[in-house]
């Protein structure tokens, strides 16, 4: 039933903005070329849960800082291309393998989400756990990754209102994936 399943991202917020528009979306975020700078009251690497953080696009020598916190699968939501001037695919794989760090590239576009991609997070998740590590995923701000992290565990079972609040918590916005979470879950409130 949800194997054609592609979820649109419209009017997604995130930490670094505002409204928008559904129709601006993709050009807003991919006019965006640098990721937030990491502040005290915001840390580059933002924590979901105590086994998963999520960041925005992170340079090659914040692979070996996110091994030094105990990462130990790095996760790409971000397409190659997206960002020129940001670290490729290649280049974060090669230096996560150099650190010990599991790598898996998941790439999500501004057209939205797919069934095997939300398939392909929670085997990535799966593997992380069963191998006692971190994860940390990664996009241009980070809410691509948080919203597959949250639609990967609606499969799994969680409950959306649990998951809203989590994200909420880390400053992410699950609103407009909302009926996705609650159908994947099988948990309508």
């Amino acid at each position: 039933m949800l194997a054609g399943l592609v979820l649109a991202l419209p009017g997604c917020k995130d930490r670094n903005q505002s409204e928008r528009s559904p129709v601006q979306m993709p050009p807003i975020l991919a006019s965006m070329t640098t990721a937030p700078v990491a502040t005290k009251e915001m840390p580059m690497f933002i924590p979901l849960t105590d086994d998963i953080q999520v960041s925005p696009q992170i340079s090659l020598d914040q692979v070996a800082a996110a091994r030094a916190q105990g990462v130990t699968m790095i996760i790409n939501n971000r397409p190659d291309g997206e960002d020129p001037s940001a670290p490729q695919s290649a280049e974060i794989e090669t230096a996560a393998t150099a650190a010990g760090i599991d790598y898996v590239s998941i790439p999500v576009t501004h057209a939205g989400f797919s069934a095997p991609q939300v398939d392909a997070m929670i085997a990535a998740l799966g593997k992380a756990e069963a191998g006692g590590g971190k994860v940390l995923a990664y996009c241009r701000s980070g809410t691509r990754s948080t919203l597959l992290w949250s639609l990967a565990q609606a499969k799994k079972g969680a409950n959306p209102v649990e998951l809203t609040r989590v994200a909420a918590n880390a400053g992410y916005d699950l609103s407009p994936i909302r009926p996705m979470l609650d159908a994947l879950s099988g948990q309508v409130e």
